[in-house]
């Protein structure tokens, strides 16, 4: 490239800047403005709000932060703007113990809540079932019913408090029995925002607390993307998850092409 042609590029790049700056990021700068002016990195270097290839020649063609294909993210700022949300996964016995432990996480200061359910929950069996002696309220919540979510969630408003849940071959009536107790709060469904893991191909390969066969049980993943799409449009209907993969056996490498593919 001569200098000419290289001159005409930046030229372009500079113009493609100011046009994410005015259209895209200023709008998200007047909603959360960036927490401080300054931001570093782990080595204590200054890191910009943005970099192009004007500044790597090896990143061109990834577009803007915020802007659609969001190979660079779904937030123009990143976590400038705004924190990300803590949240210890908790879950216990019974559900008035977890409700216990919530409201005591929530008064410490933390904004959202991660729930841990039990194995049998996991594996869509009820507490009295046979095959759940030994584990219930073990290594998580105990649910069976919608009776049981009431009491999970009394007095935490489920419009204001976001909510990840890590279950994944119930996880679609799991979501239906939230959305019930949010309805039962009169809470306002657009409002609603958190994340249902509801990741069951990495249940396949590495976790194996699947229920159903995987057409079927990919149907209900689809199922449920349809429905929030259309009625809880700020929640997140999946969350791929990689670690499993990982902690089954896989080699960092094989993590990251097993968890992309299953995104795909």
């Amino acid at each position: 490239m001569n200098t000419t042609d290289a001159e005409k590029a930046l030229t372009e790049v500079q113009a493609e800047v100011e046009r994410w700056e005015a259209e895209t990021l200023s709008k998200t700068l007047e909603r959360t403005p960036e927490r401080k002016p300054t931001f570093e990195g782990v080595s204590l270097e200054p890191v910009d709000r943005l970099y192009t290839e004007a500044d790597m020649e090896d990143i061109d063609e990834i577009g803007f932060p915020g802007e659609f294909p969001y190979k660079r993210g779904i937030h123009p700022t990143g976590y400038r703007g705004k924190m990300w949300t803590m949240r210890q996964f908790a879950g216990f016995s019974s559900p008035e113990e977890t409700n216990r432990r919530f409201k005591y996480l929530m008064a410490q200061g933390q904004t959202g809540l991660s729930v841990a359910y039990d194995l049998p929950a996991l594996m869509g069996l009820d507490a009295d079932s046979p095959l759940s002696e030994g584990e219930v309220g073990k290594c998580g919540v105990a649910v069976s019913s919608l009776a049981d979510f009431e009491v999970l969630f009394d007095g935490i408003p489920l419009d204001e408090v976001t909510v990840s849940q890590t279950i994944n071959a119930p996880a679609p009536i799991f979501l239906a029995m939230y959305l019930v107790v949010a309805e039962k709060q009169k809470a306002d469904f657009s409002r609603i925002s958190g994340t249902l893991q509801n990741d069951i191909l990495k249940e396949y390969i590495a976790q194996k607390e699947w229920i159903y066969p995987i057409k079927p049980a990919m149907k209900l993943v689809i199922d449920t993307f349809e429905y929030t799409t259309k009625h809880v449009p700020k929640y997140n209907p999946i969350s791929v998850s990689g670690y499993h993969i990982r902690e089954a056996g896989a080699t960092a490498l094989q993590e990251l092409a097993f968890t992309l593919r299953d995104g795909v």
